[in-house]
């Protein structure tokens, strides 16, 4: 359907120059109603989208292009004729250096997967070796088309450099344990602080206490008060599992949600990692902290497949306003970084969930929707006049993040419906050029920063090491 992107600023010949124009292509629109009322999802044909200063300037018709009206050609042209322009992804949730164990714990239960696999072989972590693997992660995201990750792991002075030699966008958290002590969310605070703005406002930072199975609730306490104290988001897992919902009733008489609840947690901006074991009485608390923008969730259904977790009940969240965006996890339990993939397993796997099984719902452009809009605002970066700034959608004052899919592949034709080929068809492969705060990162398929022979040259002989299990672990597994 071509139609004029509801998005698109006026042109003003007084505009500074463009820095870089998408010239041409076919554009994935918000604001058209549809399936999420005025935030629905359209496609636009034969439009530009114009970068100035890292932001998208213009997402209008190529016939109004700036210098039919005067105005000096742009520094820099991609030719977007037959390639289809979307909001650059955005994965709510990973831990980008589990490439570095990807396949290394398989085919087991949660607590073997912790215990007797992961931790045993995170313990054997460098920072050096979070550095290999975060650019490894970093240039399998970027070549699939995602451009910002939320990061919640370990050495992430490591993960922020990774993010300023590849170009991503990233939003990152240093992981700690009650077990870590006082130290642990020191180490955190420090972090977030020091980092926050980084890469030329690439990074943003939270606080990342683990979860409430693994930190004390004063310990929560304490990190709800440091959020408030400087003014900083909370990435966590929480209520992971039906069994862990199960688990905290009988530990303390109270879900794992109303734990973040009498701790402060739903008071200050927070991203939730999977909630499949929320409840019913969870919604009520979760609906009042989504009625202030405070809180999102990520839902990473491939992981929770492969693990026999369920999946995030997103209809229910749906009801109660939270956010729902798309994630991976990491690559050690999903397989991969791939949300095109987790995309289409989110339609698959909503539509046909128990009692309320129905075709109709979750449709490809709702699924997109989440991808999109959603996932940004699960990340705090939904509003442009914000410090943070804004992704996840193609319109002026947003970041100039964008992928551009070549649709020609057999596997993508013919196209009937843009937005069912994306959902169910599209694969990272499928991606093109990549565009990161108005750069170009990706071109015809070539990662531009990251020299990936280099970075796995270096890191092959340290595998052996990486995946011994006989050195401890950082923690025990106990929902």
């Amino acid at each position: 359907m071509d139609q004029s992107p509801p998005d698109a600023s006026p042109h003003d010949a007084t505009a500074q120059r463009v820095d870089l124009r998408v010239e041409g292509c076919t554009a994935l629109v918000h604001g058209v109603g549809g399936d999420e009322g005025p935030d629905g999802i359209g496609f636009a044909e034969d439009v530009d989208v114009e970068v100035s200063g890292g932001l998208i300037t213009r997402v209008g018709p190529a016939r109004e292009r700036s210098e039919h009206q005067g105005a000096p050609p742009p520094a820099e042209v991609l030719d977007g004729r037959g390639f289809l322009a979307v909001p650059g992804l955005v994965n709510c949730h990973t831990h980008a250096a589990m490439v570095l164990f990807r396949g290394a714990a398989e085919d087991v239960d949660v607590h073997t997967w912790f215990n007797e696999r992961i931790w045993p072989m995170e313990s054997n972590l460098t920072e050096r070796d979070v550095e290999l693997g975060a650019l490894l992660a970093c240039a399998e995201m970027l070549l699939g088309g995602t451009t910002t990750f939320a990061d919640h792991y370990f050495h992430m002075y490591a993960v922020a450099r990774a993010v300023e030699v590849s170009g991503a966008r990233a939003d990152l958290g240093w992981a700690s344990f009650s077990s870590d002590g006082e130290a642990g969310r020191e180490r955190g605070l420090d972090f977030a602080l020091r980092q926050r703005g980084a890469a030329g406002g690439r990074v943003t930072t939270r606080l990342a206490p683990h979860a409430p199975y693994t930190v004390s609730e004063p310990d929560l306490a304490a990190f709800a008060v440091l959020a408030r104290e400087h003014d900083l988001p909370v990435h966590l897992h929480a209520a992971e599992t039906a069994e862990q919902t199960r688990a905290s009733l009988e530990r303390s008489g109270v879900t794992p949600v109303q734990v973040l609840d009498r701790t402060g947690l739903l008071d200050v901006p927070l991203l939730v990692a999977h909630a499949t074991g929320v409840v019913e009485t969870d919604l009520p608390l979760l609906a009042r902290a989504a009625e202030r923008g405070l809180v999102g969730v990520a839902s990473s259904p491939r992981f929770y497949l492969k693990s026999a977790h369920g999946t995030t009940p997103i209809r229910a969240l749906r009801g109660a306003g939270v956010p729902v965006g798309m994630a991976t996890d990491g690559a050690a339990s999903n397989g991969d970084l791939d949300l095109w993939a987790s995309l289409e397993v989110t339609s698959l796997v909503q539509k046909s969930l128990g009692g309320e099984a129905d075709p109709r719902w979750m449709t490809s452009r709702q699924v997109l929707h989440h991808a999109t809009t959603q996932s940004a605002q699960a990340l705090h970066l939904a509003d442009p006049g914000s410090a943070r700034g804004a992704v996840g959608r193609l319109a002026p004052g947003h970041r100039a993040d964008v992928a551009l899919l070549d649709l020609s592949a057999p596997h993508l034709q013919p196209v009937h419906d843009l937005a069912a080929t994306l959902v169910h068809a599209a694969r990272p492969g499928d991606v093109r050029h990549v565009v990161v705060d108005g750069r170009v990162v990706v071109r015809d398929r070539r990662l531009l920063t990251v020299d990936v022979p280099a970075v796995l040259a270096e890191l092959r002989p340290r595998l052996a090491e990486l995946t011994r299990r006989d050195a401890g672990r950082i923690q025990t597994y106990e929902p």
